[in-house]
This record gives structure tokens, sequence and C-alpha cells, in this order.
């Protein structure tokens, strides 16, 4: 168990989020704000502090996050990935739990690019015989 600040990062589609967890009161601040006033939508708080619920760590951490890019339900996949390897580095016996939720999992799937000669990336014009 470390008493030092535990720096991690989360990634999904094109959001990244920088984590910074120490043991503390339950702060979490999120791009300087508090996280209920970053995530407005009741979901999005619920899906991020499922990482805490499952390994029953509630307000044992002060957690800052930076987090950029995509939009806000990506960059809430990204603070739970980058909490979660957090918690892992922080407590190595909560591993197995949240590799088995996919919580460790980075979520790979992003946007394809578009093709030369299509409406999009696989879209093609209507194929017409005669």
């Amino acid at each position: 168990m470390a008493s030092h600040p535990i720096l991690s990062t989360g990634y999904r589609k094109t959001s990244i989020a920088r984590i910074v967890l120490k043991p503390g009161s339950g702060k979490f601040r999120v791009n300087g704000k508090d996280m209920k006033d970053y995530f407005i939508s009741d979901l999005q708080q619920k899906r991020l502090m499922s990482v805490f619920h499952i390994g029953k760590k509630e307000n044992q951490f002060d957690i800052r996050v930076k987090v950029h890019g995509g939009g806000s339900s990506s960059q809430v996949a990204a603070c739970r990935h980058g909490i979660a390897q957090a918690i892992v580095d922080f407590d190595p016996d909560t591993r197995s739990m949240y590799r088995d939720r996919g919580f460790l999992t980075r979520d790979l799937r992003i946007k394809e690019r578009a093709k030369a000669g299509l409406r999009g990336a696989r879209k093609d014009r209507q194929y017409r015989k005669r």
C-alpha cells in the first residue's frame, strides 16, 4: 500500500484522462471543478463512481483528473479506466476484481476513417443493374 500520489492514464475513443490519486477524504476534482459540476448527468456520475463501489473504496482517496478530447461519455469511460488502474497500483490485491469486470481493459473502438469514393467509412453508392 502506497502513501504517495499515484499517477495513471485512462483512454477511451479520443479521450485521455490523467489521474492523480492519493489517500484522503474523498475529494474528486475534474479539470479544476467538482466532479458533480463537470459531469452533470446522474448516469455519468454513477458510471464513474462504480469504480469505487466495486472495491468498497468510497471516500478513501482524493482524486484529481485532467481529461480532454472526445465527448462527455467518452471522458467518463477514460476517467473510470484511469482510476481503476490507479486503485490497482495502490492495492494490487484488487486487480482480479477490476479485471473481471472489464475496468482495466482499454476499449479500442474509435471512429473509422472515411474512404475515398465512398460516402463515409463503408457506405457505397446504390448499385444499378439497368
